[in-house]
């Protein structure tokens, strides 16, 4: 799946820490974006249950995110904490 530049900025803009189209290098930015891919790899699997590569790709992705996620809770917790509630991603 490839995103579109129009949905990245929307991502950006609703989900940023300095929350404007161009903060695409903070912390909630990339989980959020990182967050679109992997519901959308995750329907894909649903359906396509023996594509392995895919599914790599997605452990991957979800690797990333709890790398990014473990260094928001050391640096600042209400960050964490505030992109967790409003991605909906459990702990």
């Amino acid at each position: 799946m490839k995103l579109t530049t129009e949905a990245k900025k929307e991502i950006f803009q609703t989900s940023g820490f300095a929350k404007s189209a161009t903060d695409t290098g903070s912390a909630e930015s990339q989980i959020a974006l990182f967050t679109a891919r992997i519901n959308h790899l995750t329907e894909h699997l649903k359906s396509n249950k023996k594509d392995f590569s895919t599914r790599l790709g997605l452990l991957k992705l979800v690797g990333k995110r709890r790398r990014l996620l473990n260094y928001l809770t050391k640096t600042d917790i209400t960050r964490y904490r505030a992109i967790i509630a409003e991605l909906g991603i459990r702990k």
